[in-house]
């Protein structure tokens, strides 16, 4: 399929050939949604703890004598009904993990990415690497070819040196990535997802079809 590429200033500069494979694909919204819940569920730390009535630090000894108080038989403040007692089925660690098979994770990734294309939130652009490093400058550019600075940046190294990606750390809805980190969450949360040309090399030789 073929797609247009923009320079910084939004203007059309030529026209390339996309793969199929990658840009193509069959679009899966239940695969998709399934990546999005593992990719959730595994940044969860798990690390939430409350304490059972075992284990809080109370008394032992019984709050008042068995009968003639009128009040019901009560013999551990620790109980879950009173302030500062422990709690009933209480949170513990936990490992969240959802594992998928690599072949449903990047088929998943290749139908996130036909799906922007599809809705026509994929812009190319020819290079953003002499884009000034000033905040104002990004949002010109990102205003220029997406019209939106809501938006998903794509290099193809390191983001932290760029100028794209110092420049960018001001613009809340703006996130920079590594072409090799490439995520289902990401891809799906900014309304335009832009690709200079120099990261489309990285994502051909990564999300390219390998298996048979």
């Amino acid at each position: 399929m073929q797609m247009s590429v923009y320079d910084v200033n939004g203007k059309l500069v030529q026209q390339i050939d996309l793969p199929d494979d990658i840009f193509s694909a069959n679009i899966n919204v239940g695969l998709m949604h399934q990546a999005y819940i593992r990719q959730a569920a595994n940044r969860r730390r798990g690390s939430h703890s409350a304490l059972t009535r075992r284990e809080v630090s109370r008394t032992g000894k019984k709050m008042y004598r068995q009968k003639g108080t009128g009040n019901a038989r009560h013999g551990d403040r620790g109980a879950p009904i009173f302030v500062g007692g422990g709690r009933a089925h209480p949170p513990k660690p936990r490992d969240y993990t959802i594992k998928m098979p690599q072949k449903m994770s990047r088929a998943a990734i290749r139908s996130a990415l036909s799906a922007l294309v599809r809705d026509n939130q994929l812009v190319l652009v020819d290079d953003l690497t002499r884009v000034e490093a000033k905040t104002r400058a990004v949002a010109k550019v990102l205003q220029n070819v997406a019209g939106s600075e809501n938006a998903l940046v794509i290099l193809p190294g390191s983001e932290k040196g760029s100028n794209v990606y110092r420049a960018a750390r001001n613009l809340p809805e703006v996130t920079v990535l590594n072409a090799q980190y490439l995520n289902i969450r990401d891809l799906l949360n900014h309304e335009k997802v832009i690709i200079p040309l120099s990261a489309l090399d990285v994502i051909y030789g990564i999300w390219g079809k390998k298996e048979s």
